[in-house]
């Protein structure tokens, strides 16, 4: 008989299972939309329009784009109090922070 996740979830003890859902939670957090990143920093979409200066409107189409320009995401990050990092990673060594990008200037068009 071939047992369900939660069956075998179940029969682990307390203390495994609280390590389980501890990291589970750990690795949820380390990917976030912007609209769950603004949520868990409690933040509306209309205080974090006032702090970017745009419309609340603005907010919600930014929160549902896929394709964004670095500055524009650093503002978002930086209006929560945060910074920005990109990092690439590679399959054989560790990941590298991108330097030089956080200091460029926003474009006009942002």
């Amino acid at each position: 008989m071939t047992k369900t996740l939660d069956e075998k979830f179940n029969e682990l003890g307390p203390a495994r299972r609280k390590k389980i859902e501890a990291r589970a939670a750990e690795l949820i957090a380390e990917e976030m939309s912007l609209r769950e990143l603004r949520r868990a920093h409690r933040m509306t979409q209309k205080r974090m329009a006032e702090k970017l200066g745009i419309g609340q409107e603005g907010i919600s189409r930014l929160e549902q784009r896929s394709d964004l320009l670095i500055s524009t995401l650093r503002s978002y990050v930086e209006a929560m109090g945060g910074s920005l990092s990109i990092v690439a990673k590679f399959p054989d060594r560790k990941p590298v922070v991108v330097a030089g990008l956080a200091a460029l200037e926003p474009s006009p068009r942002d």
